[in-house]
């Protein structure tokens, strides 16, 4: 077997010196010759250029990665001689190789099963498994193997640390010398000078909740990470980790079963943050969108309330909300100052309602249209609750991410806002405005990113009372409160004319199920060409604010400031910031990437529908009862005027006047 794999050896550092050299180069050149260096191989090139190898190393990991070191140590060498004239050039004994499964056939299901479908058979094989973070432990030191001596023999022999005892090295039982005569002494002498030590962190990964069923609970497993994989990866990242699955016994508690916990030993670890919003947009989907708004090209609201009748389309009328739902997924563009200051591009959304005003149904709905999102109550999904907490595990403390770190760069939904934990409360200000989470628990300093969308829904706090604020009515803070971009009240007063039409609409709803359910996006938008809609506006427009968008936005702000006296807590820069993100939204929305007048004007409408008192409108509706029009456009014309008078900035446009 030992020249079998001396024969392996050789083949394998032919194959990392014909296509991997420029890596191996840049390593040799590396000035530090105790780091450790990794080596990102390719299994699907493997598999073309040597099948046998490639099949060995999927169903034998234990033995052959080892060999595959040993190959890179020998790849080294050889290319070391045309690389000797430089002057940090070295030989590094600290290399590993890292296999890369990506585009190869191990990402069937087969090899790459969900983290609740690992059973024993996966045992013993390169095993490829997706997740979230969830915990990461404190980097520790162990030992990576010992060097005896027999006492009998001289014969040297190294033990390694087994991972099914807690990575403790056993001492060796009886010599192994492979000599004709066998020595089968069971004295020997370890040799401290030859110590070699590792690199070691344990993290815990749970499967996404996204590829669930109705019902299903998430299942979790630690992750082993040594040398350079340590510190790669915190709480909240979306990874791929390769690697052998293998148990260790649990901890030793006073009467508690002792057990075979599954753990996985990483051998290559593959951020997915980047990858977060990989929706894929075939041309002809992008093809329809464009000639979707060549059709509405004069009527470009009409187009957008073509949009918004697909969210929640189970709930009749509510047109403020499914526009505010829109503009929230949406979201601005994000800008950095010179400073490095950063303004946030993503908006937040609060909807305070009665009972069976449907705010749920939009909660549920928003997390369906975000590729990456987590639905949680105020009191939290897990002990982490929404935002992070500190852990006891096996005597030493990890954090474990909560809510708004799991849906970093997604969609986070919130419903029973008001019941939030007294920690969440003190948090959630950092999360939703820096984004960010600073965390100083049990020894554990360290700073979470939570780019996340806040989407919240709560009660008010018995009968709402129109002439008291928003804070008086939902027990919030006015200081979180004015972190939303949109807060929407939804009130179930009574109106014969709403509820006769409403019922009419549900009854309906049945009859329409038997219907044909055609892709006329002229009428209703389906779920699947929202979501890429969404994604695709989201990442191909960054709109840039006009003249006359600044105008507007100006002075509305600074009439805002002038009659300022209940919404004071919302009337800051905030709220400055909020229009600008709200606009920038709509002009994506309407597939453009410039904010207009009408952006602009559109944004100043859905903060003043989210006020208790308006200083434009004269009065301000319940959102319930808000319906699509039947001609937008003509009724944006009138709101405009009066909006523009009320900002008395009429002479700044003369082609208002000129139509009149």
């Amino acid at each position: 077997m030992a020249s079998g794999k001396g024969h392996h050896v050789k083949e394998l550092a032919g194959f990392l010196i014909k296509h991997y050299t420029e890596q191996l180069q840049s390593i040799i050149l590396s000035p530090d010759p105790r780091l450790h260096y990794p080596l990102v191989v390719d299994f699907a090139e493997l598999l073309d250029d040597n099948p046998t190898l490639a099949h060995l190393l999927f169903s034998y990991p234990n033995e052959y990665l080892p060999v595959f070191d040993e190959a890179a140590i020998w790849a080294q060498k050889v290319i070391f001689e045309d690389l000797k004239k430089w002057e940090n050039a070295s030989v590094k004994e600290y290399i590993h190789v890292r296999i890369n499964v990506s585009g190869s056939p191990l990402e069937c299901p087969e090899t790459f099963p969900s983290i609740g479908r690992v059973r024993v058979k996966h045992r013993g094989i390169l095993l490829t498994l997706k997740g979230t973070v969830i915990r990461s432990g404190a980097v520790k030191m162990i030992e990576g193997e010992k060097v005896y001596e027999c006492r009998n023999c001289k014969h040297r022999f190294k033990v390694y640390p087994e991972v099914e005892t807690r990575n403790s090295i056993p001492k060796p039982t009886i010599c192994p010398s492979q000599s004709p005569k066998f020595c089968e002494s069971t004295r020997f002498n370890l040799i401290e000078d030859n110590k070699i030590c590792h690199d070691y962190q344990e993290i815990k990964i749970q499967e996404s909740t996204q590829v669930l069923g109705v019902g299903a609970i998430p299942r979790s497993i630690p992750v082993i990470l040594k040398d350079d994989l340590v510190d790669m990866v915190k709480a909240g990242d979306d990874v791929i980790v390769t690697g052998v699955l293998t148990a260790k016994w649990s901890s030793d508690i006073k009467d508690v079963r002792c057990d075979l916990d599954p753990v996985v030993v990483a051998n290559y670890v593959r951020r997915m943050n980047e990858l977060k919003s990989g929706i894929d947009i075939p041309d002809d989907v992008i093809m329809k969108f464009k000639q979707f708004w060549s059709d509405f090209k004069n009527t470009p609201l009409k187009g957008r309330n073509a949009i918004l009748r697909g969210i929640c389309p189970q709930v009749f009328g509510l047109f403020t909300v499914k526009l505010a739902v829109a503009l929230t997924l949406i979201g601005g563009v994000q800008h950095i100052d010179a400073s490095g200051t950063k303004v946030r591009g993503e908006s937040h959304l609060l909807l305070v309602g009665d009972p069976g005003t449907g705010k749920s149904q939009f909660l549920k709905f928003a997390a369906k249209l975000s590729n990456r999102s987590v639905i949680t109550t105020g009191l939290g999904s897990t002990s982490a609750g929404l935002t992070v907490t500190a852990v006891k595990d096996g005597g030493e403390w990890t954090l474990e991410a909560g809510a708004l770190v799991l849906a970093d760069g997604g969609l986070c939904c919130i419903d029973e806002f008001d019941s939030m934990r007294g920690h969440d409360r003190a948090t959630i200000h950092e999360a939703m405005e820096q984004q960010t989470i600073s965390v100083a628990k049990a020894g554990l300093v360290t700073t979470l990113s939570t780019r996340t969308i806040v989407f919240g829904a709560t009660n008010p706090k018995g009968q709402y009372d129109p002439d008291e604020s928003l804070s008086v009515n939902t027990t919030l803070s006015g200081p979180l409160l004015s972190r939303f971009d949109i807060v929407l009240v939804l009130l179930d007063t009574k109106n014969p004319e709403w509820d006769a039409v409403v019922s009419s609409h549900i009854l309906a709803e049945g009859e329409k199920e038997k219907g044909n359910c055609n892709e006329d996006l002229a009428s209703i938008w389906p779920l699947p060409m929202l979501r890429r809609y969404i994604h695709f506006v989201k990442r191909n427009f960054r709109p840039i604010l006009s003249k006359e968008a600044e105008n507007v936005i100006s002075s509305y702000y600074q009439l805002q400031r002038r009659s300022a006296t209940q919404n004071a807590a919302r009337t800051t820069v905030r709220m400055l910031e909020s229009l600008i993100r709200l606009a920038q939204a709509h002009a994506r929305l309407t597939f453009r990437n410039e904010v207009t007048r009408l952006d602009a004007i559109t944004a100043i409408l859905c903060i003043e529908s989210s006020m208790t008192t308006s200083a434009i409108v004269d009065s301000v509706g319940n959102a319930l009862h808000s319906n699509f029009a039947e001609n937008p456009d003509e009724e944006y014309a009138n709101q405009e005027r009066l909006i523009l008078e009320k900002l008395c900035i009429t002479d700044k446009f003369p082609e208002l006047n000129s139509n009149q």
